[in-house]
């Protein structure tokens, strides 16, 4: 029988979590599986892995065909270099104190390696997070700024107190214009008035004048034939 080791996908959408399985290379890749090696979580950053690091080597030396991804895996924790090694132990080219000593030295490279990778990400979230906080803290400090200028508008309450005192000093010289106005105003009401109250006096004189006339021409009629009765 053929086996594999393979990956079994789980979790939701969007968020894939697999199991390292060995599995019989005719079963689905879900399907029924001989043994659980460990688990692959490529959501973080780095990719968390868990593997049964004995069980894996166990299993290749035994024929098992990694797939692709799976032997990635394999080789990122160290198994098919540890496989390597214990071949060339079996075949008497080295010793296991020098294949167990060329293992750590390789595992303590690869250790610094991922703990280089891990702060390099640190610093470069909390770079990320520095500037967000500055380009937040300068967005809070320009809405604040408009804020106060709003509230306390001392620019455009000088324009309003300049404008307050052009208005007075205007004032004054519209109110004596008003008053000539008024003046002129009434002052030609008063002549229209005089005007007319003289004209009906005139009228009035006129009349007078004309009766006293016509008294006298009777009168100077009535005088001659008095006197030729006399």
């Amino acid at each position: 029988m053929a086996t594999k080791i393979r990956l079994a996908r789980h979790g939701r959408k969007k968020k894939p979590f697999y199991h390292i399985v060995v599995a019989d290379s005719r079963a689905p890749r879900d399907g029924r599986f001989i043994e659980k090696l460990g688990s692959y979580n490529p959501n973080t950053n780095p990719a968390t892995i868990e593997l049964n690091f004995d069980s894996a080597v166990d299993w290749i030396q035994k024929g098992a065909v990694a797939t692709d991804t799976a032997r990635a895996i394999l080789s990122h924790e160290g198994a098919l270099l540890k496989v390597h090694l214990n071949k060339g132990v079996a075949k008497g080219a080295l010793t296991e104190e020098q294949a167990q000593s060329k293992f750590e030295a390789w595992k303590t490279e690869k250790s610094q390696q991922i703990e280089s990778k891990v702060s390099s990400l640190q610093a470069a979230k909390e770079a990320k997070a520095k500037a967000a906080m500055e380009a937040e803290t300068e967005r809070r400090k320009s809405i604040q700024e408009k804020v106060d200028a709003k509230l306390n508008p001392a620019d455009e309450v000088e324009v309003a107190e300049g404008e307050t005192e052009t208005a007075e000093v205007e004032a004054p010289e519209a109110t004596e214009s008003e008053e000539q106005v008024s003046a002129e105003e009434s002052k030609e009401v008063a002549e229209t008035e005089g005007q007319t109250e003289e004209a009906p006096a005139a009228e009035a004189t006129e009349e007078v004048t004309e009766n006293s006339a016509e008294e006298n021409t009777e009168e100077s009629t009535d005088s001659p034939e008095e006197e030729k009765e006399a």
